[in-house]
């Protein structure tokens, strides 16, 4: 494979998609290939049939592939799932010559991000959020500045080490390493926010088949992370029971007649739904689909509200508002059905929602430019955290970095 071109893989429950791209002078992604195929043994993130998912990843590989014209060898993979956790720490560190360098920075993270986890779970991603040198707070870039004390505080962001460790052996059976983990949360808001947004605050609800992602920007860092284990299989669900149709029928109905929205629906419009049981298909009134499908949406985005007030009290006490200014950005395929920004926008106390489409891409980008491929476009553009996907030799290179400091000190004194 070109080395220039960067590989892309979301492991949905309902698809799998791997992204084939090239990241151009002007931060616009090329895309040259996309492999699509419906997902196989995954449920909210986690693998529930390892042969199926290998054959449907390797299924979107040869797809891609073929339309790129290349060989793939290695992919960055995305994470999600309820077993997500984050929170937040910092870090001090003292400064070694009086103004910071890349070492110090590299040793002020390392402390940051040196707590005790749960022996089941891994670190994932260590984001920084803001450094202080001294009295100086709400630096972004602290290198070459003077001062005696470093601080860094950081978003950390964890996972089921077993859970993330089947996903990893599905795609390294395909063939090919893997180059980064990315939670999806992280991915699909790189792929969709702009900086203004995130300096503002807003929340970032990737609503997916089987988990919503949550990601909170303030003031311009990541706040907070969490994943909620119910999304658009729950309205799929609703449907199929409501109606006694197969689920695989019930997913098609609400992909094409599905809103939120009675204004645009004519007052007898009728649509053809499947039975089960090889019964014969019954008619439909659409307006019954929209008094199925409207009060669970509503539900989830109440769920998302909770979930803030859980993360942040005064949310609660001062309004959601007052920290979030930019809104609520909802993407992934659960927010393509019509209406859903008016309902969001009741939901949330009458602030502003728009839905996520990706940004800046070109070549395949008609395919993919809708916001169930923000995860998989996000992918491509985020850089993860270096010295967590090579710990070891961050480690090695902190330490021999740390004795010739002390031999520098020990040929000042003679």
């Amino acid at each position: 494979m070109e080395s220039n071109y960067t590989v892309g893989l979301d492991i949905g429950s309902s698809k799998i998609v791997l992204l084939i791209g090239e990241q151009l002078d002007n931060d616009v992604i090329n895309i040259v290939g996309v492999g699509e195929v419906p997902s196989k043994g995954v449920d909210k993130g986690s693998v529930t049939d390892l042969d199926a998912v290998v054959i449907a990843i390797s299924k979107a590989v040869a797809l891609a592939e073929d339309m790129a014209d290349c060989k793939i060898s290695s992919v960055n993979l995305s994470v999600s799932g309820s077993h997500i956790h984050s929170l937040n720490e910092s870090g001090t560190w003292a400064i070694t010559d009086r103004e910071v360098t890349a070492f110090d920075v590299e040793s002020v993270l390392h402390n940051a991000r040196s707590i005790k986890i749960r022996d089941d779970q891994r670190l994932l991603h260590v984001i920084p959020q803001q450094y202080s040198v001294d009295s100086q707070g709400h630096i972004n870039n602290p290198i070459g500045l003077s001062g005696v004390k470093l601080k860094a505080d950081v978003h950390l962001i964890t996972c089921h080490s077993d859970l993330v460790k089947n996903l990893e052996k599905a795609v390294e059976r395909c063939g090919l390493a893997i180059d980064q983990l990315t939670f999806s949360g992280v991915a699909s808001s790189t792929a969709i926010l702009s900086e203004d947004e995130k300096e503002l605050g807003v929340c970032v609800v990737d609503m997916g088949a089987g988990t919503m992602d949550l990601s909170v920007y303030i003031g311009g860092a990541l706040r907070y992370s969490s994943v909620l284990g119910y999304a658009g299989n729950s309205v799929t669900n609703d449907i199929a029971i409501a109606f006694s149709a197969p689920p695989t029928s019930a997913e098609k109905v609400k992909v094409k007649y599905g809103c939120l929205k009675c204004d645009n629906i004519k007052s007898k419009e009728t649509i053809e739904l499947p039975n089960v049981g090889g019964r014969p298909a019954h008619n439909l009134q659409r307006q019954r689909l929209v008094n199925v499908i409207e009060p669970r949406y509503s539900e989830l985005l109440t769920m998302v509200k909770k979930e803030l007030f859980k993360f942040h009290h005064e949310f609660e006490v001062e309004g959601l508002q007052q920290q979030l200014a930019a809104g609520f950005v909802i993407t992934g395929g659960g927010a393509q059905i019509p209406g859903l920004v008016e309902v969001a926008e009741i939901t949330f106390d009458n602030m502003p929602v728009r839905i996520g489409n990706p940004q800046n891409i070109q070549g395949l980008a008609e395919d993919i430019s809708s916001p169930a491929y923000s995860t998989a476009l996000g992918l491509l553009r985020y850089k993860n955290d270096a010295f967590i996907e090579h710990q070891e030799v961050a480690e090695e290179n902190r330490l021999s970095l740390f004795l010739e400091k002390i031999k520098s000190w020990i040929k000042k004194e003679y």
